[in-house]
């Protein structure tokens, strides 16, 4: 940028940085009424700040870096990256008002020196939505990749009987995670018989029916048995509409008559002590 336009932008700093703010209270008042709480709005405006006089001040490297940072702080703390975009097309608008004036006359001079505070803008602009949404991909994979962890695990209950608790839809990817998880935690837990519990799943379609009939298969090829429990009144109306056939194992409306069942196939049953409120195996 030219080296009179980064004078002017230093030599006026504290009034254009009480404009930007007038112009910002308008912004936040106009596109963010209530939504934005005050501190957080004073304390985002100054790093604001800080981070666009940056680009003036420091190497091109140092620059970039604080905008990253600061890309990364909008995202943990869930801001809108509108209102900083917004804030960058007023301080463009105060920078081409108030400082241009005061450096050259000439109408030749006037839109070049315009022009380069243009693209100084834009740079800024481009790389803070660019590092936003690098940061959000990345947080939205960790926050997958957390999820997938949590949302498949096959638990042992009792000895030789293990439940899967499902949550949430399945898609292709899932399904995926879900028979690796099955098939490890079977080894792992060397259980004979595997609870596929499906009552956290909103929709069972022709797609989420053929993801589990495939697990049970594999289950079945490991050496293990597998009983499908949690199949809704509105769940299995939708499998006998869609034509799927779920005969080739049980199934169970609860998980309570699922462990039922795995237990009587592992020789033992549920038996209720007289003097206590509480069932063994």
């Amino acid at each position: 940028m030219h080296s009179s336009v980064v004078q002017a932008i230093n030599d006026h700093q504290e009034q254009l940085v009480s404009n930007w703010k007038k112009e910002m209270a308008r912004v936040q008042e106009e596109y963010f009424k209530n939504s934005l709480p005050d501190d957080l709005v004073f304390t985002n405006n100054e790093e604001f700040i800080d981070v666009l006089y940056s680009s003036v001040r420091l190497e091109r490297s140092e620059a970039e870096g604080k905008i990253k940072h600061f890309a990364e702080r909008l995202i943990q703390t869930d801001w809108p990256l509108s209102y900083f975009t917004q804030g960058m097309q007023a301080f463009r608008r105060i920078v081409t008002a108030y400082i241009v004036p005061y450096i050259n006359n000439a109408e030749e001079d006037s839109m070049n020196l315009i022009v380069e505070v243009e693209e100084w803008v834009d740079a800024i602009v481009n790389q803070l939505v660019d590092d936003y949404s690098d940061s959000w991909v990345k947080t939205l994979e960790l926050q997958q990749m957390a999820l997938n962890e949590l949302s498949a695990p096959l638990i042992p209950v009792f000895e030789k009987v293990s439940v899967m608790p499902l949550i949430g839809a399945i898609d292709t990817e899932r399904a995926k995670l879900i028979m690796e998880n099955l098939l490890d935690g079977i080894i792992q837990h060397r259980s004979q018989v595997v609870l596929i519990d499906i009552t956290g799943v909103p929709v069972v379609d022709t797609m989420v029916a053929n993801h589990i009939i495939q697990a049970s298969k594999a289950v079945r090829l490991v050496g293990a048995e597998c009983i499908l429990v949690g199949i809704r009144p509105e769940i299995a109306q939708t499998i006998v509409n869609l034509g799927i056939d779920l005969s080739t194992f049980p199934t169970k409306s609860s998980l309570r008559k699922g462990i039922e069942s795995a237990l009587e196939l592992t020789q033992r049953k549920m038996v209720r002590i007289e003097h206590g409120a509480e069932w063994r195996a």
